[in-house]
């Protein structure tokens, strides 16, 4: 259909003209390059499906300083006066040029259709709604290589002046819509999901068949009320205009019945996949959508397969993001998210933070990096600790740095050191202060013990001392001149 030929006469790309033909009928025709117009055209109209229409244009007339002029509108398609499906060959089928159209309309981003999926990062692009002003919400870029995004209800702000709605970053945003995606295309969800399908489709079906025999019912006392009217004395007036009344009331009520069913359908929700194929697509969708070659166009056709819309709101008094995600089957879900501040997402956590801020007093920064990383903690990068991330986390949140005492009298003690003051067992000073018996800080579940000296001379650490020392049990510690071998923090 778009096979391009050259004109013989010049260089461009040109269609002839009838009368260019006529004048010119030993040269063969001429197409230009396709157009988005073109195209748009060619697959809009009814003849690409194998269809007839009539009707499809009227004419308005205006009326200006220069007089009646006369202008051409194209009607909507319930106001065509015909169109016959199936009259002719087609380039594709009916049904094909229907998806086709459907498809396109869909494409044009409105207040009813999404949009078609782009090349942002975005998830929820297009499928976003605000929940305070039932707009849509915009989608923005930020971020040294603009990929990170941000969702936010300015639409009143840019058609009236209005107030903003609600904003929020929209990277957690998406990764918790994946996480829901992944787990509903799960082979247990998928086998849930076609089973609940097809439960509802039954339900359906059954009402469905009770409308028609009312429907059925409907037509029939239509039909005999008409025969008695038809069968009536028209000098009888009376009685023709009561059986009159009775056809136009039994017409009414099968109108009505048609106008249920009619909704009924409309309201039928689109078949689901085959579950053969939808167990393939759960059993490789992890794979897929982790690949770094995956398209971003291809997630957002795999989310908007799945979900039908998602309505934002911002609960002010939690600081929570909510979104109710409806999904296509008709399932609706709420998830709430913390609302973070801006560059919260890579910050460190406040846990650590503090258990930075405590282990200070007894350790170095090379020492702490090593604890963090014992313990499986990452930074806000999700990186391993080091001495050097270490001390730039501390500059950050103007933690103190670990200085030991010029005296040697340090103020604050770790395990082994508070033990040999007390000359008690580390394990006996470790249960007391397991059981609350004497003041101690441990920051990590498998980091060291820390001590305070103060506390260590009161009357409470001086009764555990002397306690452990009368209990022939438990040994109240090493030798004063016995040395180790290496040097502990715990």
């Amino acid at each position: 259909m778009w096979n391009q030929h050259p004109e013989p006469t010049g260089s461009r790309w040109a269609t002839p003209t009838s009368s260019e033909i006529q004048q010119n009928p030993g040269h063969p025709p001429a197409w230009r390059r396709p157009s988005y117009s073109a195209i748009h055209r060619i697959i809009e109209n009814p003849v690409y499906g194998g269809a007839y229409a009539y009707g499809k244009t009227a004419v308005a007339a205006g009326y200006s300083a220069g007089g009646v002029s006369v202008k051409i509108r194209r009607k909507t398609r319930n106001e065509w006066l015909a169109l016959m499906p199936n009259t002719h060959d087609g380039y594709v089928s009916w049904e094909r040029f229907e998806a086709i159209r459907t498809m396109v309309s869909s494409n044009v981003p409105t207040g009813r259709h999404h949009g078609a999926p782009k090349h942002g990062d975005a998830l929820l692009a297009g499928l976003i709604r605000c929940k305070r002003c039932g707009r849509k919400l915009t989608l923005r870029y930020s971020g040294m290589e603009n990929h990170i995004p941000r969702y936010s209800c300015s639409r009143a702000w840019m058609d009236n002046g209005g107030a903003h709605c609600i904003a929020f970053g929209g990277l957690r945003v998406d990764d918790a819509i994946e996480d829901a995606l992944l787990g509903v295309v799960g082979p247990g969800a998928i086998a849930a999901a076609t089973a609940a399908a097809e439960g509802a489709r039954e339900r359906r079906d059954q009402v469905r068949d009770a409308l028609s025999r009312d429907l059925e019912a409907a037509r029939y006392a239509a039909d005999r009320a008409f025969r008695q009217y038809d069968a009536a004395d028209p000098a009888n007036r009376l009685v023709a205009s009561e059986l009159e009344a009775r056809w136009n009331r039994a017409l009414a009520h099968a109108a009505e019945v048609e106008g249920k069913i009619a909704m009924h359908d409309a309201a039928t929700p689109a078949p689901i996949a085959d579950p053969a194929s939808l167990g393939v697509l759960a059993s490789n969708l992890k794979t897929v959508w982790d690949a770094p070659t995956t398209d971003a166009r291809l997630k957002k056709r795999i989310v908007r397969t799945l979900v039908h819309e998602v309505v934002a709101d911002i609960d002010d008094a939690a600081s929570e993001i909510v979104l109710i995600v409806h999904w296509v089957g008709g399932a609706h879900s709420e998830l709430r998210l913390p609302k973070r501040r801006r560059g919260q997402r890579n910050s460190t956590s406040a846990d650590i933070i503090q258990a930075v801020r405590q282990l200070v007093l007894i350790a170095s920064d090379d020492l702490i990096a090593g604890l963090l990383n014992r313990n499986g903690l990452k930074t806000g990068n999700g990186n391993r600790w080091t001495r050097e991330r270490v001390t730039s986390m501390r500059s950050s949140y103007h933690l103190p740095v670990f200085k030991p005492a010029d005296d040697g009298i340090e103020p604050w003690l770790n395990l082994s050191n508070a033990a040999k003051l007390l000359k008690v067992a580390p394990k006996t000073l470790r249960l007391a202060a397991e059981a609350g018996e004497i003041a101690a800080i441990h920051p990590l579940s498998d980091g060291p013990w820390i001590f305070a000296r103060a506390s260590l001379i009161t009357a409470a650490a001086q009764s555990i001392a002397e306690g452990a020392r009368q209990n022939p049990r438990y040994p109240t510690g090493s030798h004063p001149d016995q040395q180790t071998l290496f040097s502990s923090t715990t």
